[in-house]
């Protein structure tokens, strides 16, 4: 018997071990942020139906990217200063 893992239990489980804390303790929960059955049924794998290449959002201070094979990368998102700034 295969279990299924849906996308957003995996992006909650990794958000959740970036803050070194449990799932159910983040905040704001993921569905506040995104609508999470959308995003589940985006990454349903149903015969013939086509899966986005990616998909990407932002939650709390980090990038959340999902490719097309429904792996999940968090990275911490960062802003860009006036330092940063190059005028051409």
């Amino acid at each position: 018997m295969q279990t299924t893992h849906s996308i957003t239990l995996t992006v909650v489980e990794e958000i959740a071990n970036r803050e070194e804390i449990p799932p159910e303790e983040l905040r704001p929960p993921l569905h506040g942020v995104i609508d999470t059955d959308a995003l589940d049924s985006l990454f349903q794998s149903v015969t013939g139906e086509k899966v986005p290449t990616t998909v990407e959002f932002t939650y709390k201070d980090y990038i959340v990217s999902i490719d097309e094979t429904g792996d999940v990368d968090v990275t911490v998102q960062t802003s860009v200063t006036d330092a940063d700034k190059t005028v051409v």
